[in-house]
């Protein structure tokens, strides 16, 4: 039952906390760029992401009010189809207190008063955004706006100033620690400080993001051990040689395909993909002889 624990390769879930004007976005683009590969973008802020199209080449999705979960998940969805590496949200704190957010939702939902009924309904929808936040086959960098609070600190006359601080993510409590990394950024400097980090990478440290950063987190990310692969299910395998048996194959002639195709001697050594490549294949297959028989 248990195994000696060892850290494997996974996808980077990276949050940049910080009131307005702390360079969220800058930031996200620099670290995105410095991961590397196909960049997404989603934009919530009017458009604003486009601003940045000089740091790096990246794509961008618009998402207009209102700010439903069901169009973050689809954003992320088609991002993940299309291809990209790295996905960018910015911003979350829409889904959440935006037009036609949660806390909207809740409001709409809580009749005499009882938000706890809207909040059973509400709930699910929250989930299912963070599940496939979390599930998603990118590196994913979310951007949160912070509540925001001043402090008088000296400046580098010694005269007392107020400063604007960043505080909690504008978000579901707790939110903040379904991520790997949680950098939180001044409006000042725009110098990030790790409120979480589970690479060990930041801690204790102040620093202004860039492409370094992003490096270092894919160098660390690259450094554990492939995730195992995984297999085909009972059910997916029985489905596989029906089909074939349908396409009028043999079960040798199936596992004879199997080898000379994808170089596995065992339809159990198949991965999910190689499966679904092999099911296509027959589907194709059994297709062509229906319109032959249908012709003949």
């Amino acid at each position: 039952m248990f195994k000696k624990a060892e850290r494997k390769k996974i996808k980077i879930r990276l949050a940049l906390c910080g009131p307005s004007g702390s360079g969220k976005t800058y930031s996200a683009l620099k670290i995105a760029h410095g991961i590397g590969g196909k960049i997404a973008l989603v934009d919530t802020e009017n458009e604003s992401g486009s601003l940045y199209s000089h740091l790096c080449d990246y794509d961008t999705a618009d998402i207009a009010p209102p700010f439903t979960t069901a169009k973050y998940i689809a954003a992320i969805k088609e991002a993940e189809a299309a291809g990209y590496d790295v996905l960018i949200i910015d911003s979350l704190t829409h889904a959440w207190n935006g037009q036609g957010g949660l806390l909207e939702e809740v409001d709409k939902r809580a009749k005499g008063g009882n938000s706890f009924a809207a909040w059973r309904d509400v709930t699910p929808q929250h989930n299912r955004l963070v599940d496939t936040i979390l599930q998603c086959k990118m590196h994913v960098i979310v951007t949160m706006r912070s509540k925001t609070a001043y402090e008088i600190e000296k400046d580098e006359r010694g005269k007392a100033v107020p400063v604007k601080k960043g505080m909690a993510p504008i978000q579901r409590d707790g939110l903040e620690y379904e991520f790997t990394v949680v950098l939180d950024l001044d409006n000042q400097k725009h110098v990030a400080e790790a409120g979480k980090d589970r690479t060990g990478l930041f801690d204790g440290k102040a620093f202004v993001p860039d492409e370094t950063t992003g490096q270092e987190i894919i160098e660390w990310l690259e450094s554990g051990a492939e995730p195992p692969k995984p297999r085909l299910t009972d059910i997916q395998r029985k489905k596989m040689f029906a089909m074939s048996k349908q396409a009028g194959m043999t079960v040798d002639g199936i596992k004879e395909h199997i080898h000379t195709t994808y170089n596995v001697d065992s339809s159990n050594d198949l991965t999910i993909d190689q499966a679904e490549d092999l099911i296509s294949w027959l589907d194709d297959r059994i297709s062509e002889q229906k319109q032959a028989a249908v012709q003949g």
